[in-house]
This record gives structure tokens, sequence and C-alpha cells, in this order.
């Protein structure tokens, strides 16, 4: 009984190992290939799950492709509704490995094929010089050690099966809870679905559980594969969070819905495994049932896409994420500009203040990472792009001169601090290069140059003084750099970095100067009519 275990451990092991060959072979040997895929192919819901679907389908691991959905959304690259229609896709593709192991690791002696495939693939992997064909060499070998694992877990199970049938170690009567239970275990430990579903697939062909009780097992499978995009998600971004949630809702919608239809379910597949002339094996039965309620389950949510991902996009929110919301633009006073003029004031003071914080932070927080301004940058650029949006979606017809010239100068002040908001990345990189021992002689003009723009920054008007001071320093410190450069006193690309950094952070303070001149627009108007009142 022991060495069963150990038979079957040692198979699991290295099935394992032949499912991350597989997919680092195959998703390196892709390369950007699959980055086009999931950029281009998922403008529509019904295109996302069509892209989720291949993907996963050619590189076997849906984690792999909800990591990589997961960067499309931080990126700004795909929308939360594009990312669930992947998900929902991506565990479509996982039916794949049932398939493999039912159609393929059943029908034959699997060591008459695999022992080839492994030698060509290892063979293809050394001899070849090409990157991407050393790629294709290894996930050709994992391709073979998949089988050669099915292999020794097949025998392992079926070795076992009469202890198994006398009760000894699994008893049918445990109930479809139970084996849905065991599955999803299964699936957590070995932090892969389709590991969990190659044993419950030859258990089931060896006879070692009914087939009810298999399906009950694969659900839990399905499940369980939650688990590796739950886990990854704990202290990751919002979005990755909300994907995370959506992954595990659909899993458990699915799996709800296939176990309260499960005798209706069996019956079908027994129905299609007739019609189509498939084996009257119970490991392709299987395979079907879990293709059919994945299927059910995409087609039930993707209708409901657009409203899941409003609900998700309500969890989780951060205070970057609320500040980023437009608070007072009112859509239904885009037909009157004269009163949303009042809503974009609001807006606009709310976004000068926002970017005020945004650049003190960069300018004082110690110790600070670009990874931490990303996000304060990014819910200063969306309500930006909010205001200007809003902007363009009034109503021009008859506009009055001056609604026009305060609606004019409140898109020229998003302009100015939207690229502000850009560079500031180079006020944080800067700081970092000033701390270096190879600036300690030039230290003192550095904490000059960035008190005059604490300075700026602070400033609620125009201050023409201090923006001219900003601008003698500046070329104080790039006249000291490039004397250093000459000097060989450090690297001439480490002098151009700072240089770079240098001339970013003086276009950043001339366009936040530039922004200091915006004015209410109720203000101008109120200005405007007192003066055609006077003449």
């Amino acid at each position: 009984m022991l060495s069963s275990v150990f038979q079957v451990l040692g198979g699991l092991a290295l099935f394992l190992l032949a499912m991350e060959m597989m997919t680092n072979g195959l998703k390196n040997a892709a390369g950007h290939h699959l980055r086009h895929m999931l950029g281009h192919w998922t403008r529509t819901p019904l295109r996302a799950l069509f892209a989720g679907f291949v993907i996963t389908g050619i590189v076997q691991h849906s984690g792999a492709v909800t990591v990589a959905t997961i960067g499309f959304v931080n990126a700004g690259l795909m929308t939360l509704a594009q990312s669930l229609g992947v998900v929902f896709g991506s565990n479509i593709g996982t039916t794949m490995t049932g398939w493999l192991v039912s159609l393929i690791g059943f029908g034959f002696k699997i060591e008459a094929m695999a022992l080839p495939l492994l030698a060509a693939g290892v063979g293809f992997k050394l001899v070849s010089r090409n990157p991407r064909n050393q790629f294709l060499g290894e996930a050709l070998a994992g391709f073979a050690l998949f089988f050669l694992g099915l292999s020794i877990l097949k025998t392992a199970l079926e070795s076992s099966a009469l202890g198994f049938q006398n009760g000894h170690l699994i008893n049918a009567d445990y109930g479809l809870p139970a084996f849905m239970l065991i599955g999803l275990l299964a699936t957590v430990l070995t932090q892969s679905s389709s590991a969990a579903l190659a044993i419950v697939l030859t258990a089931a062909a060896g006879g070692l559980i009914p087939l009810d009780n298999a399906a009950a097992a694969v659900i839990g499978a399905n499940l369980g594969s939650t688990s590796t995009a739950a886990l990854s998600a704990l202290k990751a971004t919002a979005n990755a969070r909300r994907l995370a949630t959506g992954h595990i809702l659909f899993n458990l919608v699915t799996g709800v819905i296939a176990l309260m239809v499960l005798p209706a379910m069996l019956w079908l597949v027994n129905t299609l495994t007739n019609l189509l002339d498939l084996e009257a094996n119970p490991a392709v039965s299987l395979a079907l049932f879990h293709t059919l309620f994945n299927v059910l389950g995409a087609a039930i949510m993707l209708p409901f896409t657009q409203p899941f991902a409003r609900f998700l996009g309500r969890l989780f929110r951060s205070k970057e994420e609320d500040n980023a919301e437009p608070r007072y633009l009112d859509d239904t006073l885009v037909t009157t500009p004269e009163l949303a003029i009042g809503a974009v004031d609001q807006e606009m003071k709310r976004l000068i203040g926002h970017s005020r914080g945004l650049l003190r932070v960069c300018l004082d927080r110690e110790s600070l990472e670009e990874s931490d301004v990303r996000p304060k940058a990014d819910a200063v650029r969306n309500l930006n792009l909010a205001i200007t949006d809003y902007i363009g979606r009034l109503r021009a017809e008859k506009m009055h001169p001056s609604v026009v010239d305060a609606l004019t100068l409140s898109i020229r002040t998003c302009r100015y601090l939207a690229e502000a908001t850009e560079l500031t990345l180079h006020l944080v990189r800067l700081r970092a290069l000033a701390r270096r021992t190879d600036f300690e002689t030039l230290e003192s003009v550095f904490n000059r140059y960035f008190e005059v723009i604490r300075a700026l920054v602070a400033s609620e008007t125009p201050v023409p003084e201090q923006l001219q001071e900003a601008e003698t320093v500046y070329h104080q410190l790039k006249a000291a750099t490039l004397q250093k450069m000459i000097r060989r006193e450090f690297s001439s690309s480490l002098g151009a970095q700072v240089l770079d950094e240098l001339s970013a952070v003086r276009r950043l303070t001339d366009q936040w100067s530039k922004a200091l001149y915006w004015q209410d627009g109720v203000g101008l108007l109120n200005h405007s009519h007192d003066q055609a009142s006077a003449s």
C-alpha cells in the first residue's frame, strides 16, 4: 500500500514538472505573440473569451494567463470587463487537459509515444542554437513527461483499485459534497487543477470511484483552481483583487449550477458520448462533463459581463481611486454650459489640489519608490481625463464667448497638469541621483533647487520670481554636471542621466507654473457680465 502511495506521489510530481515545462516552453516560444493576442483580441467580451480559451489551450496554464491579464488591466491596456471575458475563456481552455488525458492517455500504450517525444524534445533543446527552438524543445519534452507521469498515476491507481473498492480509503457513500471537497483540496494542495483532474480521471477510469462522485470531484477541482489567483492577489493591486474575486465568483456560480443539475448534465454527457461515437470510458465522459459545465457557466455569465464588472469595480476601492472619480460633473448640465462651468470649476480645484499633493509627495517623502507614486499619478491622470472629456461633451451651439474663454483656460490648464503629472517620476529619480556620493559636492545646490520647487508647488498664484530662480539654479546644476563629466569624476552615462532628469524636472516646473494662471470660470463669467453691464 505504501509503495502505491509513493508511486502516486512520484507520478504527480512528474506530472506537475511536465506542466511547468510545457507552460514555460510555450510561453517563451510564443513570446510577444501571446501579448499581441491578449492586447488586440479582447475588444469585446466574446472576443476576450475566445482569446482566453485559445491562449490557455496553448500554454495549458490558466494561472499564467490570469497573471498576464492582470498586468494588462493594471497598465490600462484592458478594461475589467475585457479581463473577465479572458477569465471565462481561460476556464474553458483548461478543459483541454482532460481531453489529453482521456483521449490519448488511455487509448494506447503511453510509453510508446512518450519516450520518443522526450528524446526528440531534449535533443531539440540541446542541439538548436535558436532560443525559440530551444523553448519548443522544452515544451515537447514537457509534453512527453506529461504522459509518462500520467502512465505512472494510471498504473498506481489501478493497482490500488481493489483496496479502494473495498472501502479502505474512499467509500462511494461519502456523498457528492465530500468528493467535491476532495477535488478542491487536491487542487489547492498541488496548486494545479490539471494535476487534480488527472488524478480524478485516472481514478474514475480505474473504477475507483463512480461517475457521479468523480463529476463532483471535477467541480471541486474547478473551484480550487481559483486558489492560485486568490493567494497571488492577497497583497496585490485593487484591480488584481477584483479580477481574482471575479474568478472565484464565476467558478463558484458555475460549480453550484453544475451541482444542481448534475443528473441532467450526466444524462446529456451520456447522450453526446453516444451521438459522437466517443469511447465508452469514464475519463472521456468526465472530460466532456468538465467542458460542458464550463461552457454553460460562460454562456450564463457572458451577457452580464458589464454589470458584473461594475459590481467588482466598487470593491477594494483605494483612496487614489476615490480621488480619481469626479464628484461634481453632472451629465444633465451638458446642454447648458453656463451652468456646467461651476461644476468644472469645482473639479479643477480638486485636480490642482491633487496635483499639488502628488508633487509634494515626490519632493518630501523619504525612501520613495516609483511604484508608490504610480497609483497617485494614475488618480490625477484619470480625474484630468474625466474633466477634459466632460468639457468636450458640452453643447457648443450659441455658447457665449466668455464661456468659451473660461472653458478654453480650463482645457489648457488640464494639459499643463497632465504633462506635469507624467513628469513626476523624473523628480523622484532626480532626488535619488542627488543622494549619490558622486554628487556630494553639489548637495547644497540640489537642496536649494528642491527648496525653490517646493515654494513654487506651495504657491496658489503665479510667482515669476520663483520660476526664474528655479531656472537659475537649474543652469548652475547643468553647468556643474557637465564640468564633472569633462573631469571624468563620474561616467558619461551617469552624467547624461542626470542631465535628462534635470531637463524633465525643468519642464515640470514650467508646466506647473503655467497651470497656476488658471482662474475659475464663474469668476471670469461674472467679470465679463459686469463689463457688459457697465458699457
